[in-house]
């Protein structure tokens, strides 16, 4: 009984020093607060997989009602702004410009051809491959603009469509498909992955440079109680930090949420205490800020960026890069937020996930505990 009043007393002495130093130090309450703001804002607003106002050119070789009223149906889409043209070499000169992003050729014949109740109008699409994933977004797009307006043309005059059968497509998750409502997700896990490293990470090394970690490490408090002294008070900053990516995602990018909001806060505190105990462990390796920032950027935000699936797609990454994924805490917690944003509680996605937070929630914690009672000897 004496000895867990004891425990209580001098962890929260340790718990009280943690926030007193948070309060008088600005620059943790910035990491915690204030960059996620930044970073969602401008990496939200910056990234999207969209195509929206694209330049787009339409050779009009036949100059008449229907390629009028298609030319129309291009400018009544956010997809694209087009711009007409009477020859295709003078398309292909906007294109090589890059005054436009691809254009069609609508042929001489394309009226007549319309007008066939039997054979397809040809019209040739010349899209920008340079980058190839925006030039099949913008392919699909403009396919799409032009069946639409073919379908709705021949209505209109009670004609027969080409082909027999109707196509009704229906998008389960995202049916807007916004690609922002897939980003944000991500872009909030990447934001804590980064501030749960950084708050430990720096503040432990700022320690370890002030001489302050050995005056501590000298009490009669145990490595164990010190450091846990250190999650707890940084845990709870890190939850305001996950309190205002989360406000942001749903008010300012307008992200539907269709999960549990308990679930949401338990997975989100299992990776949040995987990050800061990522900060503990580096801060044992590190103890220059200087060394701590760069080695945190470097094992969070990077793999949070490219190898937890919010910009690439891990099944169609080599084998090999899908094995190095699975290493990364990032990839099951961007799962689990695209998971509860857009599908809901899907347990059999979650569970999986938050097992292997776990798995790496204690491993974390436990090398540094044991790296830190290393470096005293």
């Amino acid at each position: 009984m004496t000895s867990a009043r004891t425990f209580f007393r001098r962890f929260g002495g340790l718990l009280h020093k943690e926030f007193v130093q948070i309060v008088r130090d600005p620059s943790s309450i910035a990491i915690a607060l204030v960059m996620p703001v930044v970073l969602l804002l401008l990496i939200g607003f910056g990234i999207s997989l969209d195509a929206r106002n694209v330049r787009f050119g339409i050779v009009d070789e036949n100059r008449s009602v229907e390629t009028a009223g298609l030319f129309q149906a291009f400018a009544n889409t956010p997809y694209f702004r087009p711009f007409s043209f009477l020859t295709s070499k003078a398309a292909e000169a906007a294109l090589m410009r890059g005054d436009i992003e691809g254009f069609v050729v609508l042929r001489s014949d394309f009226s007549r051809r319309v007008a066939d109740p039997i054979r397809a109008a040809d019209i040739a699409i010349v899209v920008n491959g340079v980058d190839a994933n925006n030039a099949r977004i913008v392919t699909g797009y403009a396919q799409g603009v032009v069946a639409t307006w073919l379908l709705g043309h021949r209505r209109d005059r009670a004609q027969p469509a080409v082909s027999p059968v109707t196509v009704e497509n229906r998008y389960w998750f995202n049916p807007e498909i916004r690609s922002t409502n897939f980003i944000v997700p991500g872009l909030i896990a990447m934001v804590m992955t980064m501030i749960g490293a950084l708050l430990t990470a720096l503040v432990v090394a700022r320690e370890w440079e002030r001489g302050t970690m050995e005056a501590m490490l000298a009490s009669p408090a145990s490595m164990t109680e010190i450091l846990l002294g250190k999650l707890v008070a940084y845990f709870v900053l890190g939850l305001g930090g996950l309190a205002v990516s989360v406000f942001i995602g749903l008010v300012v990018f307008e992200v539907p949420f269709r999960g549990s909001a308990e679930v949401l806060i338990a997975i989100s505190s299992v990776f949040l205490i995987v990050s800061l105990a990522m900060g503990l462990l580096i801060s044992t390796v590190a103890r220059s800020q200087f060394v701590a920032a760069q080695l945190a950027f470097l094992v969070t935000f990077m793999p949070a960026l490219i190898l937890s699936g919010l910009m690439f797609d891990i099944e169609s990454m080599p084998r090999w890069v899908q094995a190095v994924t699975t290493v990364f805490p990032a990839r099951y917690f961007v799962s689990s937020l695209q998971t509860l944003f857009l599908a809901g509680t899907v347990w059999p996605v979650l569970l999986p996930n938050l097992a292997m937070l776990m798995g790496f929630a204690v491993l974390f914690l436990a090398l540094a505990i044991a790296r830190t009672h290393r470096s005293l000897e």
